[in-house]
């Protein structure tokens, strides 16, 4: 193996030796809400025609907990070796900023993914799923999981303690997930919160996941594709600028 490639396979390894705690546990997560929301609100909530609420919810349930567990990944590797003390042991390496920039945005995706299709897997047992437009979502996984990735590095740069790195989590990627429409659709929500809505990037990801299932989402498929690549652009080159400059690892 190369350098980033023996990187990746480390972080792979990392997440995948607890697979029960960092893929089952996240799944059984998103199937308690979904038998919660999704029996409970059956009879009352209806969103696309001839789509039940319980299958309007497995593809936002199934993006949350990949956007989640992405983000997890590369921030929860990262703290983990900034104050356990061997993160040194990394940089003694000859591996550029972009080695680990790949490796662990790359380990972050797969992790994403992983996690995302354990969610379909189990929902298969509680609804019919159906996939019009296989190709949007995949590159609406693929690049929500990257962004988070990317999102998750920033976030374990900028943290020296798990409390910054809980607060971070807590107090701005839950938040956000919450409110972009994995419970419902934005149209049922009056006109000022519409507005907030569309200001959050998370929202452009579930809605575009979603379209790719039912072929009817809250916007255009191609304006989530515009605002989800551009956001995932900005995010990594963030992320590269500080990887490069060894913002907070070199001190």
């Amino acid at each position: 193996m190369t350098g980033w490639q023996m990187l990746l396979y480390k972080e792979v390894l990392r997440f995948w030796r607890v697979a029960f705690q960092t893929v089952a546990g996240p799944v059984l997560t998103a199937m308690l809400y979904l038998l919660i929301f999704g029996h409970a609100l059956e009879s009352h909530v209806k969103v696309y025609d001839k789509i039940s609420y319980t299958a309007f919810l497995v593809p936002g349930l199934a993006m949350m907990s990949l956007l989640q567990n992405a983000f997890a990944n590369s921030s929860s590797s990262l703290i983990m070796s900034k104050v356990m003390g061997n993160l040194v042991f990394l940089m003694l390496t000859p591996l550029s900023y972009m080695n680990w920039f790949v490796a662990y945005v790359g380990a972050s995706v797969i992790r994403g993914l992983v996690v995302g299709l354990g969610v379909f897997a189990v929902s298969a047992f509680f609804t019919e799923l159906t996939f019009t437009s296989p190709l949007w979502i995949f590159a609406f996984a693929v690049m929500g999981a990257a962004l988070m990735g990317c999102l998750g590095l920033i976030a374990g740069l900028w943290a020296e303690k798990f409390d910054q790195l809980a607060a971070f989590q807590n107090f701005v990627v839950m938040p956000m997930t919450f409110l972009s429409g994995v419970f419902y659709s934005i149209h049922s929500l009056p006109p000022f919160w519409q507005g907030v809505s569309h200001l959050n990037p998370f929202f452009y990801m579930i809605d575009g996941f979603r379209y790719g299932f039912f072929g009817a989402s809250d916007v255009s498929p191609w304006l989530s594709l515009t605002v989800v690549g551009g956001a995932t652009a900005v995010v990594s080159a963030i992320a590269v600028y500080l990887l490069r400059t060894g913002y907070k690892i070199r001190s």
